[in-house]
């Protein structure tokens, strides 16, 4: 069986069974992009300056909504027509981590209404199986999909070996998870998307333990499919829009070099 991380985008796209996933794959092969950029800003002004310039090269956008000092929904309202606008998806970077019943209210409800709007969440599986459950109820009905954090880019994480394994055997059963956060491919038992925080053209890392690993480690060698790049965007001194076209040319070229592998 040929491994779902050798298929082209386009491929995966027609073969995939999630509408949201499908979706995904489909932007990506349109835009030639596997880029998503942190968008963690502070004020609504930044977050919209900051999509609208990032926007052409993207496939995804993720949020830390709760960081913006000065949130209402309008802010939700002009996201939208920037997502229309230059094609890329919405992912809140949430971080679930609490029971069933309370999970639900904190994405259907509360101040940020993120199933409204979020194409993709995230929620860490501590809690068990309850969380994923409860969140479906809020967001399949409203065409979203989650991702189950079965590894973090952060020095000494605790996201690994067993914990790790039931994050991916959660994954394969639950239909309204399409993917993990994490740093390479997990299963072929079912096509689930991973998407890489911590990269950079220059592998490094910050005093508060990120450590960055390269598109072509990542996405060539280890079989993740979405880069996430924030400060190596738009950190001082950056040309926003220049920084984006060089990490999604190198997140693609990541990509081909994958596909040509034997």
């Amino acid at each position: 069986m040929v491994s779902f991380s050798q298929k082209t985008y386009a491929v995966r796209g027609q073969e995939h069974v999630h509408p949201l996933a499908k979706q995904l794959f489909e932007n990506m092969e349109r835009k030639k992009s596997n880029l998503s950029v942190a968008a963690d800003v502070a004020t609504k002004a930044e977050l919209l300056s900051l999509a609208d310039k990032v926007g052409p090269y993207i496939c995804v956008l993720k949020t830390h909504i709760d960081v913006v000092e000065d949130f209402d929904m309008d802010l939700i309202s002009q996201l939208q027509v920037l997502a229309e606008k230059h094609d890329f998806l919405i992912f809140e970077d949430r971080k679930f981590a609490d029971i069933g019943n309370t999970v639900k209210l904190q994405y259907g409800g509360g101040i940020y209404r993120i199933a409204d709007w979020a194409h993709f969440t995230n929620c860490h599986v501590i809690p068990g199986e309850g969380i994923i459950q409860g969140l479906a109820e809020v967001g399949m009905p409203k065409g979203r999909g989650l991702l189950l954090l079965a590894e973090m880019s952060s020095k000494g994480m605790l996201a690994t070996g067993a914990y790790t394994d039931k994050n991916v055997e959660m994954a394969v059963r639950n239909e309204f998870v399409v993917g993990f956060i994490g740093s390479r491919r997990f299963t072929e038992d079912r096509d689930l998307i991973t998407m890489t925080p911590g990269i950079g053209l220059h592998a490094s890392g910050d005093v508060l333990g990120q450590q960055y690993r390269t598109p072509e480690a990542i996405v060539t060698e280890n079989g993740s499919d979405v880069i996430i790049v924030g400060r190596g965007i738009y950190g001082p001194g950056k040309d926003v829009a220049a920084e984006a076209q060089r990490y999604r040319d190198a997140g693609w070229a990541a990509y081909e070099k994958r596909l040509a592998k034997d």
